[in-house]
């Protein structure tokens, strides 16, 4: 039996119609490219990926004319049926444009305020505070969000400071580390003494190398009962985005550290932004965290596994799954837990279609050209012939039809944690 991993216990935030920390699930998070002043091409991003499975998306609120069209924003996303909490990101100018923009201030779920950016001296901890009591008025969540690349520097320099006339100076490196710590719990302490609950309160500590990312996040965690929000900062394009934001939020997680994350690719030019939700929700799937579409198994193939076949079926059934988990998470309660197996060979293709929730093992180079199909763990029936793809994904409709629908015998069974109530 797989162990559960048990979440580190911190305050329940509510942003919106979502529970962030504490027992409620871990939540996705992405955030758009867009101008935000370009209302129309903004709303349509959030929608792309809250129907990927955002389950929260920041925009950029930087200018006044972006900061005007943050409420028309989410008309248009009510007009189209879209609920997703919108996140402003703000920095430098964030209290002038929530004073001169209420209808922004109010139409947002969260603020993500940066300590390092805000502003230096008396006129900084005016900005800050004039931000906090906002969101206190309008009861609006906070992300205090530092950052390595924009940390305090009044503070970096007094820690720097001291460790110098300590009798056990600590390295540079070190120092940064604590500072990043330090900034973000004080910055949370004003923000409390400001009068924002603790329960409308989100950190992150967020740097680019995985081995610092996860030491900040530990030593953070030990010192603090704030829900986290997890990323790797500029992680990069491609597989070594992927790959490093895997790594370090994975051993977080595995800890119970995280209760929101981000993974901040480079997208490619013109491509899907999308993609940094997928990884997301594939992290967390995987290790057994959340569910949130059909997982497809399937071999890497060899050399008994010549014709393409089986790597074209299971590529063709994962995308026809996720292109169809919009309609299907309300269609099909608990469809999301569903396990196809696409097999090359007879070497473990039985045996994995077995495991599955319904698979198929495809003949391998001079193998007898038939297909054993496995439901439930029971061989059921032998595909032949040049249809072989297009019938088994027609049982797979069926099977889901089947199992998920109104009367369906797994949709009886499931329970389905409700992310969007607390």
């Amino acid at each position: 039996m797989t162990e559960v991993v048990m979440r580190r216990q911190t305050h329940q935030v509510k942003v919106d119609h979502l529970c962030i920390g504490s027992e409620a699930p871990v939540v996705v998070q992405s955030m758009t490219n867009t101008d935000t002043a370009d209302a129309v091409a903004t709303a349509m991003q959030v929608k792309e990926l809250s129907d990927a499975g955002s389950e929260m998306v920041r925009i950029t609120v930087n200018t006044p004319e972006a900061a005007s069209k943050v409420k028309e924003i989410r008309d248009r996303l009510n007009d189209m049926d879209c609920q997703v909490p919108l996140v402003g990101d703000f920095h430098f100018n964030g209290e002038r444009l929530l004073k001169e923009f209420p209808d922004c201030a109010r139409a947002l779920a969260k603020y993500r305020i940066n300590p390092g950016n805000v502003g230096k001296g008396v006129k900084g901890d005016e900005k800050f505070a004039y931000m906090i009591r906002t969101a206190a008025e309008y009861d609006k969540a906070v992300r205090i969000g530092v950052n390595w690349g924009s940390l305090d520097q009044v503070l970096a320099k007094r820690m720097m400071d001291a460790n110098l006339s300590s009798s056990e100076p600590q390295s540079v490196a070190a120092v940064m580390k604590e500072a990043l710590i330090v900034s973000a719990l004080e910055s949370a302490q004003k923000a409390i003494d400001l009068g924002l609950p603790e329960n409308k309160i989100i950190l992150s500590c967020k740097v680019s190398n995985v081995q610092d990312l996860i030491e900040v996040y530990s030593r953070l965690a030990a010192r603090c009962m704030y829900p986290l929000h997890l990323g790797l900062t500029e992680a990069g394009m491609g597989s070594k985005g992927i790959v490093a934001s895997t790594a370090a939020l994975a051993i977080l997680l595995q800890q119970g550290i995280g209760d929101t994350i981000r993974i901040s690719l480079t997208p490619e030019p013109g491509s899907s932004r999308t993609q940094e939700v997928i990884v997301a929700q594939e992290i967390l799937q995987t290790m057994g965290l959340r569910s949130f579409t059909p997982l497809v198994t399937a071999c890497p193939g060899c050399g008994r596994t010549t014709s393409t076949v089986f790597q074209e079926l299971a590529r063709h059934i994962q995308a026809y799954l996720r292109e169809k988990m919009p309609l299907w998470r309300s269609q099909y309660p608990g469809v999301e837990r569903l396990n196809v197996a696409v097999m090359g060979c007879v070497v473990n293709g039985p045996g994995e279609s077995k495991l599955a929730d319904i698979g198929i093992s495809l003949p391998g180079t001079g193998e007898t050209p038939v297909a054993p199909v496995y439901i439930d763990g029971e061989r059921q029936l032998t595909l032949k012939g040049d249809h072989i793809a297009e019938e088994f994904l027609a049982l797979v409709e069926q099977y889901i039809e089947q199992n998920y629908g109104v009367h369906g015998k797994k949709r009886q069974h499931n329970i389905v944690i409700p992310i969007r109530t607390c």
